[in-house]
């Protein structure tokens, strides 16, 4: 008896084990990438922070900000640093907003995609970034203040030009802490970078859990104490910083 021959082609059986296998693989497939993804965006994140530490650096060796005239350079928002807007200026000794197209700092020591200000905050590669300056000193205390919701310093309070030229700050969180990346970044003047695990309830997270800016000091609103990760112990936000490897 002669078989009838079997037309080129997939069985309906064989389509769905072929799809349930592949199904398989892109399962198995999802944990790997979504760790890969996050390791890439902290790595983002840190390198991001490092090249604003080296900005910071640079505009202070330039002289470019200079609020009250003394010849003491003052650092920067990340605005400022890119060129985003113009950087603030000395207005009789005090400080003001800078003119469109005349004051910023130019050539930029920051990269552009880092200047795209919302919410006194930008985003970029998972994390949200945002750079403090400080005010001035209160009964020994230095607070600080982000800049403009749009990028850089129109409006007062303006920083304080004398504590500006030893302060600042910046801090890198997740968008969705353990999605978009987990740990929470922070580097200052002193240019060492820290990282706290940001776990658990409370963690950082967007613009509605965002760091504030005395989080990874020892003192609460005193961004002239020592960061955390520098002395041991409990930072001002209950966590633990140390340095990043």
């Amino acid at each position: 008896m002669l078989r009838a021959k079997r037309t080129s082609g997939f069985t309906i059986i064989e389509l769905l084990i072929v799809v349930a296998v592949i199904t398989i693989i892109a399962i198995m497939a999802i944990p790997k990438y979504q760790s890969s993804k996050l390791s890439a965006n902290e790595l983002s994140a840190i390198v991001t922070l490092k090249a604003i530490q080296q900005a910071q650096s640079q505009v202070q060796s330039s002289g470019s900000i200079d609020t009250d005239g003394d010849g003491a350079p003052e650092f920067a928002y990340l605005a400022e640093l890119t060129g985003a807007m113009p950087a603030r200026v000395s207005a009789g000794g005090a400080p003001a907003a800078g003119i469109a197209g005349v004051s910023e700092i130019n050539p930029p020591v920051l990269a552009a995609t880092v200047g795209f200000i919302q919410n006194s905050i930008v985003t970029k590669s998972g994390y949200m970034f945002q750079v403090f300056l400080p005010t001035g000193a209160v009964a020994g205390a230095v607070a600080a203040i982000p800049e403009d919701p749009n990028g850089g310093k129109v409006l007062p309070p303006f920083p304080d030009s004398d504590a500006g030229e030893v302060y600042w700050c910046a801090y890198a969180w997740p968008i969705a802490a353990r999605k978009t990346g987990t740990p929470v970044f922070f580097v200052n003047q002193e240019g060492e970078l820290f990282e706290s695990p940001n776990r658990g309830v409370g963690a950082y997270q967007g613009l509605a859990v965002a760091p504030p800016f005395d989080a990874a000091f020892t003192l609460p609103g005193d961004m002239s104490s020592p960061v955390a990760g520098l002395v041991g112990g409990i930072a001002n936000d209950g966590n633990i910083w140390v340095t990043v490897k």
